[in-house]
């Protein structure tokens, strides 16, 4: 099944674009998860094929088709729901919420469906405002879906009081989406502040690394142009009194300059300081929120420059991985002399292997000794290895 959900084609993602008037993802992980939610939701439905059944039994085949197609069709637009209309929660800040109007739309209809099937079905059909009680929590913001369900629940109440029950209106049953969506509520509370944290402690991890090359600039260059601007002076004085000594404060000026650009160029690298263990585990969180499975090893004996090169590797391929492949599985090997990325997805199209990112990290390869070679699978999928000869595998 995840095959077929996977190779969902662009046309349909465009239809459902439309529909919806947002983006539509095509996480293959989210396209499962939101129509396996939206199946599983409908699937309760069956409960309405004993009445249908019933009125086919009775020669009604006419009533009976008209109840079908309505039941089906409700059931889509569930499915729809969880596919494109469902509001994005805090931590998804990557997804764009669909117009509200739109979904006061599909509530609007589905709230049509649910008196049609009443009128068809008898009152058994009314726990269907159930369905549409729960739609309003997954389409609406908050306040939006607040009023909804309650405008669900009084619906919910004024029909189980107007048809007849065999035994009593189940008005029990009109506050279920009231209950779903204080439970949503809280969930959402708990995102929001999970979300929060994460950008204070981002924000905190900022300021300290700016205080930190705050610092460290200030330690290097303070006392290494302190001395360079007084033997810039002493070498001026020297020029005419003693041409050596100057030549030779030169020379010390030269030397200190050298070394404070050493300095602060150590100190900016600490900025964009790679690793491979980071980068592993970032490339794990990566591939799991796609819902691509990985293989992911623990490194081991890595010479440290090679592991800051293997880090940059690894993360051009993970981010073309998640971004173009469609896949499904990824591997990952890491050897002392080389890192090797595959996966099972669409493999390498016509002039996608020119693209800047890969370019320049084939210079970056190249540049340290090494070579990157980019091809397709035979089985399916891509193959990516930066390589090193095998005399280097302990140099540092």
């Amino acid at each position: 099944m995840s095959s077929v959900l996977a190779a969902i084609p662009d046309k349909v993602t465009r239809v459902l674009r439309g529909v919806a008037g947002a983006d539509v993802s095509r996480s293959p992980s989210r396209i499962r998860s939101g129509l396996f939610s939206g199946l599983m939701s409908g699937l309760w439905l069956v409960f309405l094929i004993g009445p249908v059944h019933r009125q086919w039994v009775r020669g009604e085949q006419l009533r009976a088709g008209l109840s079908a197609v309505t039941v089906l069709v409700f059931g889509g637009l569930i499915v729809l729901a969880f596919l494109v209309f469902r509001q994005p929660n805090p931590e998804e800040t990557d997804r764009v919420a669909p117009p509200i109007a739109r979904a006061w739309l599909l509530l609007a209809v589905m709230t049509a469906l649910c008196l049609v099937m009443v009128a068809l079905l008898g009152n058994i059909a009314v726990v269907t405002a159930i369905y549409v009680g729960v739609i309003a929590v997954l389409v609406l913001p908050s306040r939006a879906g607040g009023a909804a369900v309650i405008l669900v629940v009084l619906g919910m109440l004024a029909l189980s009081a107007t048809v007849a029950w065999d035994d009593g209106p189940p008005f029990y049953l009109a506050f279920i989406p009231l209950v779903v969506w204080l439970g949503r509520e809280v969930g959402l509370r708990g995102q929001r502040l999970r979300v929060a944290a994460q950008r204070q402690r981002a924000e905190m991890d900022i300021i300290e690394e700016r205080n930190r090359v705050a610092r460290d600039v200030h330690d290097i260059l303070g006392h290494s142009l302190t001395v360079i601007t007084v033997k810039t002076e002493l070498a001026q004085r020297l020029i005419d009194l003693d041409p050596d000594r100057a030549r030779t404060e030169l020379a010390d000026i030269e030397r200190l300059a050298r070394e404070a650009l050493a300095g602060v160029r150590s100190t900016v690298g600490g900025l964009r300081e790679m690793s491979l263990v980071g980068e592993l585990a970032n490339a794990r969180t990566a591939l799991r929120a796609a819902g691509i499975e990985a293989d992911l090893p623990v490194p081991d004996g890595i010479p440290h420059e090679r592991a800051v090169l293997f880090g940059w590797v690894l993360r051009e391929a993970v981010t073309n991985i998640v971004r173009h492949s469609e896949a499904r599985h990824c591997t990952v090997r890491v050897t002392p002399v080389s890192i090797e990325i595959t996966d099972d997805g669409t493999g390498l199209r016509e002039s996608s292997d020119s693209g800047s990112g890969l370019t320049g990290l084939r210079e970056r390869v190249r540049s340290a000794g090494g070579a990157l070679s980019l091809a397709n699978r035979p089985e399916g999928g891509l193959r990516l290895l930066a390589s090193f000869p095998e005399h280097t595998a302990h140099q540092s």
